[in-house]
């Protein structure tokens, strides 16, 4: 398999893994989301490096971009302590 075909799987099936990763309802899978989504980053990079499609790297870089937020929000965010709520007030409790 030449380098190439590596590069063109590497990307079929990492990016689109991610984006359903991303879709699920469970905040355990989505948070993998990311990590599969930076694992196919490489492969773009190289896409962009061998074909010499500037354009494309700037979808890369914003990729790359989002993909970082996932691992910053589901990976690295201080999280608030167990037992912590947030307080919601319903709409009608508004003052007038």
């Amino acid at each position: 398999m030449s380098s190439d075909q590596i590069v063109q799987t590497a990307i079929a099936l990492l990016g689109p893994t991610a984006i359903w990763l991303s879709q699920s309802r469970s905040v355990g899978v989505q948070r993998w989301a990311c990590i599969v989504g930076l694992a196919s980053q490489p492969f773009w990079f190289w896409a962009v490096w061998d074909s010499g499609q500037w354009g494309v790297a700037v979808v890369a870089v914003v990729r790359a971009l989002a993909w970082l937020k996932g691992l910053w929000v589901y990976w690295f965010a201080p999280r608030p302590p167990e037992g912590v709520a947030t307080l919601a007030l319903p709409p009608e409790s508004r003052l007038k």
